[in-house]
């Protein structure tokens, strides 16, 4: 959807980070105004600020046609992709505070009626030295009043870490994300999403109807998972109680009770 460039801000001389938007990958050039304004509504310190959006003529395209980029804050880091990569899973303390964080930038946004629904280990940066954890990439965020890409054309998204009910077709929700949540944190424990399969059909699968399995390394944060991994998003655990029980977690180092319990 688009390249990251660590940039600088000559007005304010500062460091920057810009997103240039890729239009002829299929995504309207309205994205960058949707992703910004997706952004702007939410004030939290675990989701990516943005700046500005800024616009020039695209001198390849046709008569008018722009070319767009969002300027963000520059978070010094990697994203957690990044980290499972070169450095293999994270331990369950580590996973349980990065939980925490996002479930809290997720309420914020869920609040404002703003839908993440890319939420997976490329999407969340990890700050070196602070260890800060930060939820960016809105790009294709359901934000109220606008039309999504998906409306505008066909699925988007990662489907190894996309909820059943959108894979099914019905629309998305906050459990939506809350799914992804639970998936992402297996990825971070174990180094891959349970649904990972050879082939986009087995990943439909194993969304849909395979038997779900998160990873032995989740231990004491089964529950939490379980609960995330619900299929019917009417059972599935909700954002306040599952940060609740990581926060319990992380404080105490036991196995947190839920009503999820294998």
């Amino acid at each position: 959807m688009g390249t990251v460039w660590r940039a600088h801000d000559e007005l304010l001389g500062r460091h920057v980070a810009v997103k240039e938007l890729h239009p002829d990958g299929g995504v309207p050039a309205t994205a960058a105004l949707r992703e910004a304004r997706a952004v702007a509504q939410i004030k939290h310190p675990h989701v990516i600020v943005v700046h500005d959006v800024v616009e020039e003529p695209a001198p390849e395209g046709p008569p008018g046609a722009r070319r767009s980029y969002i300027v963000m804050e520059l978070v010094d880091g990697g994203s957690l992709a990044d980290r499972l990569a070169s450095a293999g899973p994270v331990g369950v303390q580590e996973a349980a505070r990065i939980g925490v964080a996002l479930l809290g930038a997720l309420a914020t946004a869920h609040a404002r009626g703003v839908l993440h629904r890319d939420l997976k280990p490329a999407n969340v940066l990890i700050e070196e030295g602070s260890g800060r954890v930060v939820l960016t990439d809105f790009g294709i965020a359901q934000v109220p009043g606008t039309s999504t890409i998906s409306e505008e054309g066909a699925f988007v998204g990662s489907p190894e870490y996309t909820a059943p009910e959108r894979m099914q077709g019905a629309g998305a929700g906050p459990a939506s994300d809350l799914w992804s949540l639970g998936a992402l944190l297996c990825a971070a424990l174990s180094g891959e999403s349970p649904f990972h399969r050879d082939s986009l059909g087995g990943v439909l699968h194993a969304v849909v109807l395979d038997e779900i399995r998160p990873p032995r390394a989740a231990g004491p944060l089964l529950p939490v998972v379980h609960g995330l991994l619900e299929r019917d998003p009417e059972q599935r655990l909700g954002a306040i109680e599952a940060e609740s029980l990581l926060r319990t977690f992380a404080a105490t180092g036991s196995t947190p009770r839920a009503r999820y319990v294998p």
